[in-house]
């Protein structure tokens, strides 16, 4: 498999990646922007929480159809939705990237998600019948998905330690 690109040391990191998936592509890519960079074990408390409804996924690049939201304010933005199906891939993916990060032998705790990626893959086309004997498109929008999660080493994770120490 072919990976966009490739983690910097490949001892200290694990992929994980999904073709065709049958989630939008729109609120994949929102969904994995709001969740690169995070720690491991915060995001999938994200997309957890999100699934229940209690945050909330900024949309910042597609933003015509999603209406403005109080939660988003946690987020500094306006426009949010819950797409709980690509939250639900997305938490599938991670924990496959986790998994293989175990296999390594790699510590989950100090796990991060340095690369996430959403491409378009080629629609599929379905039919809808209208009236007058007329057929119109009804097409899906699936997606691609990749990822890597890196393990900070020792001296990187003194400093990241040491900025949320600072930061309360």
């Amino acid at each position: 498999m072919r990976y966009a690109r490739e983690p910097a040391k490949d001892n200290n990191s694990s992929k994980a990646h999904g073709r065709d998936l049958r989630v939008h592509f729109k609120t994949s890519r929102e969904t994995a922007m709001a969740i690169r960079g995070m720690e491991l074990n915060r995001a999938k408390k994200y997309l957890e929480d999100v699934i229940a409804h209690k945050d909330i996924v900024p949309f910042r690049r597609f933003t015509t159809g999603p209406g403005h939201h109080a939660q988003c304010k946690n987020h500094t933005w306006a426009i949010g939705r819950w797409p709980e199906k690509s939250c639900r891939f997305i938490l599938k993916l991670l924990q496959n990237a986790e998994a293989n990060a175990e296999s390594k032998g790699l510590d989950s705790e100090n796990l991060f998600i340095t690369h996430i990626q959403v491409n378009r893959a080629p629609k599929i086309r379905r039919r809808t019948y209208r009236a007058h004997g007329r057929i119109n498109p009804y097409m899906a929008s699936p997606c691609h998905i990749e990822l890597f999660l890196e393990q900070k080493e020792k001296d990187n994770m003194k400093l990241h330690e040491k900025k949320k120490g600072a930061a309360k």
